[in-house]
């Protein structure tokens, strides 16, 4: 899954799961460009960083209009804080959907004429949330559903000049994990409830990424990959009394 002379662009890709996504990229030997509103606080070798808030129109479009060549576009900047519904305002809600959904879209089709010409893919981030109840991010995971499936529409569109799939991503260990799990003894724990015993590292999901941005997976698009470790154990199976030892 070489990556040799390939042009690579990675939303929010200065930290977390971005930052290992870009640096999976640089070892499949492609030339990453990774972009977000402040830079990286850690630097990333090989990658060049270039300041654009994706939520900003016209700066998406004038990024990629500067830009030579473009092979490879993958959708990462986005997230959100923990707010119930009726705890936060309208518009905090709707700067969440506008993250997660409608600037992948926008950067999407600002990169469009590149990856046509190049016979390029787009990698979409999703995440789990999309596909269940997301209690305290229910915008969050609104937008992911919306994100899954906008991808399916592109590559049914842009085929077959530009392959569009998603990482559908479960929980990841990051340098931000506490924020959303506790400390170690509370990592622990959330770990045990994934079937293969551990969070994914951003470098698993980097790898995939690379696997759906390469030859490898030429005849694979409007695709959604999942990358959550088995998934979540149902809670049926604990709490049901059958078959067990008395």
């Amino acid at each position: 899954m070489e990556l040799n002379g390939r042009v690579v662009v990675v939303t929010g890709g200065t930290r977390g799961v971005g930052a290992g996504i870009a640096r999976s990229f640089t070892e499949a030997g492609a030339e990453v460009v990774v972009c977000a509103r402040r830079p990286p606080e850690v630097p990333l070798s090989k990658a060049r960083f270039v300041p654009l808030d994706v939520r900003d129109a016209d700066a998406v479009r004038h990024f990629f209009a500067e830009l030579p060549r473009l092979d490879v576009l993958v959708n990462n900047a986005g997230g959100a804080p923990y707010r119930l519904l009726n705890e936060a305002r309208f518009e905090q809600h709707v700067r969440v959907l506008e993250l997660n959904l409608l600037a992948p879209l926008s950067v999407s089709l600002a990169a469009y004429e590149h990856l046509r010409r190049t016979r390029g893919s787009i990698v979409m981030i999703g995440s789990v949330s999309g596909g269940r109840p997301s209690p305290g991010t229910a915008a969050y995971g609104a937008a992911k559903a919306g994100l899954e499936n906008l991808a399916r529409s592109m590559a049914v569109e842009w085929a077959p000049d530009v392959r569009v799939n998603t990482l559908v991503v479960g929980m990841v260990r990051t340098e931000r994990s506490q924020l959303h799990y506790g400390d170690e003894e509370g990592i622990a724990a959330v770990s045990r409830t994934v079937p293969l015993g551990r969070l994914a590292e951003p470098s698993d999901v980097g790898a995939a990424a690379v696997f759906l941005a390469s030859d490898a997976a030429a005849y694979i698009s409007g695709a959604s990959l999942l990358v959550h470790g088995g998934g979540e154990r149902p809670a049926f199976l604990d709490a049901a009394t059958v078959n067990k030892e008395t």
